[in-house]
């Protein structure tokens, strides 16, 4: 579902792909080529929601921002894996939010960076960039390797793929 909020309605390209059931509202701003999966939710009634081209928000995820405070933003080829939780954060480009993943407000995590699956990320937390955070509360484990951004690269092309498999089923 694709529906405005007080009068302001999402903004799609039409080489993104948006599963039927994702409810998508408000002051949402995808860029090329992004996709946005089964049943996830991008609630932009309270603050804004930008999502940058390539990147991808899978299946069961939730981003919502904090009124008057905290808008989500998430940068270019990046994967937001299942059931993730954005609320009010930053999540700059080539990023790989591992499945289950919970990043609170006022958040940032550096360009290309993993969050381990089931990963917390607590309010203000500043992940610096090219680094592996895991736990909960999440906390440093090591800087990425090139073998690493590939494979974060990788998880978002493969993403692209599937994105455009699916347009063409219609």
């Amino acid at each position: 579902m694709i529906r405005s909020f007080k009068g302001v309605r999402p903004t799609i390209p039409p080489t993104c792909y948006v599963d039927e059931s994702a409810q998508i509202i408000g002051d949402v701003l995808l860029g090329q080529h992004a996709s946005i999966w089964m049943n996830a939710v991008l609630r932009g009634d309270v603050h804004e929601i930008r999502i940058g081209a390539n990147s991808n928000v899978q299946d069961n995820s939730v981003l919502h921002g904090m009124k008057q405070q905290h808008g989500v933003y998430v940068g270019e080829y990046v994967t937001v894996g299942h059931s993730v939780t954005l609320h009010g954060c930053i999540v700059e480009d080539r990023c790989l939010i591992g499945m289950g993943s919970i990043i609170l407000n006022g958040a940032r995590i550096g360009a290309g960076s993993i969050i381990a699956a089931g990963t917390l990320i607590p309010e203000k937390t500043v992940v610096e960039p090219g680094s592996l955070w895991m736990g909960s509360p999440g906390t440093f484990r090591r800087k990425l390797t090139d073998a690493d951004g590939e494979t974060i690269m990788r998880y978002a092309k493969n993403y692209l793929g599937y994105k455009e498999e699916y347009l063409r089923e219609g």
